[in-house]
């Protein structure tokens, strides 16, 4: 990926974000439908937004406490991710959770919205991810935040220069190219 939206290809494995479980693109339609084979076997259709990408065999993801409620009273989910991934040499895992900042992957539609109000909405969901994040004591932190003229970057770094108990740092240039950050986050028990 190198700081456009997620995408999945055939063959990957991914969860479902608005129910239990998960399973394999088997194929992506003309119109961008991802076709998934579940645990059980039965193909079914998905837009891209209702589906993360799972890093290991579980398909783990963020308790219904991670469910936002919307002003009309229904329920979306955030736009992260949580998996587990294995450290070479070490036999504990660790989670990581990864967060998209486009705007299209947060909101089905911007229409309307002015830059200042993304960028505000944006962060918004960065304070929510974070905060959840700390809570549930999550070690590792991706923020995609794309790379365009710089300023949700700059944002999200200083966000997090204003926080204890982190180092963050350029993500890996091969998975995310320049458009996003890693946070490593330490907890005292």
């Amino acid at each position: 990926m190198s700081g456009g939206l997620s995408t999945f290809q055939v063959g990957e494995k991914v969860g479902f974000l608005h129910e239990s479980g998960g399973g394999t693109v088997r194929k992506i339609d003309s119109l961008g439908i991802y076709h998934v084979e579940d645990e059980t076997g039965f193909e079914r259709p998905f837009r891209q937004n209702e589906l993360v990408k799972i890093y290991g065999s579980n398909y783990h993801l963020p308790e219904n406490d991670d469910l936002q409620r919307n002003d009309d009273d229904s329920l979306t989910t955030r736009s992260y991710t949580s998996h587990k991934e294995t450290k070479t040499g070490s036999r504990k895992p660790i989670d990581i959770w990864e967060i998209d900042l486009h705007i299209e992957s947060l909101l089905d539609s911007h229409s309307g919205m002015g830059n200042a109000e993304i960028l505000s909405y944006q962060l918004k969901e960065l304070r929510n991810f974070y905060s959840k994040a700390r809570d549930k004591h999550i070690r590792k932190l991706i923020i995609i935040h794309g790379v365009g003229e710089g300023v949700l970057k700059d944002e999200v770094r200083l966000f997090l220069s204003k926080k204890e108990g982190i180092e963050y740092f350029d993500a890996d240039y091969r998975e995310y190219g320049k458009g996003a950050t890693a946070v490593e986050l330490r907890y005292n028990f």
